[in-house]
């Protein structure tokens, strides 16, 4: 079993060096009104080892926890999702400094995102091998990539050329990241400011078949059961949450799975649980409750798990070309929390 599954990584990382050597291609993408230009390959001549040193990274960090996978999938979403203007620009990764106040401590955020540790150490590690090349940014969008790839997910070629943003904004992230009670029209009100599909918001959704949540992300799950699930709730899955939340007085430490079924693993299962009234967060399970049409998407995720697999990574690369920096604007940040 571990010399399958050596073998199979061994492929994977195989499969992303060929990607960082295909010829460069340009690709303009245009979000609302702000033309932006990304590219594939940016770092083929400049640093060729930045993507399998990146992926073996990500792959020793999801190897010691599982969870690891989410946390770095989250990060860059957390980091596009700021605004339009200010998106895929790494701000999320700044500590506070004398002059702005970060977006770690964004209720959003805070005692919730993790996973600084692993892009402190890819940074590093590329620092000593091409100085000042490869942006905090791009390295947050292919670690998004890799963790997908590595836990059963498809895998696409990442858009590159961002550059590290100068400052970074608490109320800017606390306003706009989708809160985890959002209802239907305010999830997609707010993929819909930063230039991102109804379709967008159910496919990206999806990320949330790996990962965990605290209790206090889902309370309302079982504090309201008839506002959360509608007249076709599971009381059965919504009592198992309330008494894992019960046991103990602190909920912001206590966890649960967002997919029970195949935690670890990037797959379709978190489209079949909500139709099963199994969705954890509010925002999740009202995804089948409160729109035909987002239960329609849900449902043909359900049945086609390739559907899904490719409208996610095609909301990805999106979501990955919202507002970055590109050209002489930011820079290439040394060390990823704080500004050069």
């Amino acid at each position: 079993m571990a010399m399958g599954l050596a073998i199979c990584f061994m492929m994977l990382i195989k499969l992303v060096i060929v990607l960082a050597k295909t010829p460069t291609t340009l690709n303009t993408t245009c979000v609302g009104d702000i033309g932006v230009l990304l590219q594939f390959g940016v770092y083929q001549e400049s640093c060729p080892e930045a993507e399998p040193i990146i992926l073996s990274w990500v792959q020793s960090a999801i190897s010691e926890e599982p969870r690891m996978a989410a946390s770095l999938l989250r990060l860059h979403f957390h980091d596009c999702f700021v605004n339009a203007s200010q998106g895929c620009d790494a701000s999320v990764l700044l500590d506070d400094a004398e002059n702005f106040v970060g977006e770690k401590t964004a209720p959003p955020n805070l005692n919730s995102l993790r996973g600084f540790e692993v892009i402190d150490a890819i940074k590093s590690d590329l620092e000593s091998v091409c100085p000042e090349t490869v942006s905090c940014a791009d390295i947050l969008a292919i670690v998004a990539r890799d963790s997908v790839l590595l836990s059963g997910g498809p895998g696409w070629e990442v858009q590159m050329g961002r550059r590290d943003s100068l400052t970074a904004s608490k109320a800017a992230a606390t306003n706009n990241i989708p809160a985890p009670n959002s209802s239907v029209a305010t999830l997609v009100a707010n993929f819909q400011k930063v230039g991102l599909t109804q379709n967008d918001m159910v496919a990206l959704s999806g990320a949330h078949t790996m990962g965990k949540a605290r209790c206090s992300t889902f309370s309302s799950r079982f504090q309201s059961p008839s506002n959360s699930g509608g007249p076709d709730v599971n009381m059965d899955f919504v009592q198992s949450l309330q008494q894992l939340c019960s046991e103990t007085a602190d909920s912001t430490t206590t966890v649960a799975h967002l997919d029970l079924v195949t935690p670890a693993t990037f797959d379709n299962q978190y489209y079949v649980n909500l139709l099963s009234g199994e969705g954890l967060l509010p925002s999740d399970q009202v995804l089948v409750v409160q729109d035909d049409r987002t239960r329609e998407i849900v449902e043909s995720y359900a049945e086609d798990p390739l559907l899904f697999f490719e409208d996610f990574k095609n909301s990805m690369i999106k979501m990955g070309a919202l507002g970055p920096l590109t050209g002489d604007s930011g820079e290439i940040r040394v060390n990823c929390r704080a500004v050069n």
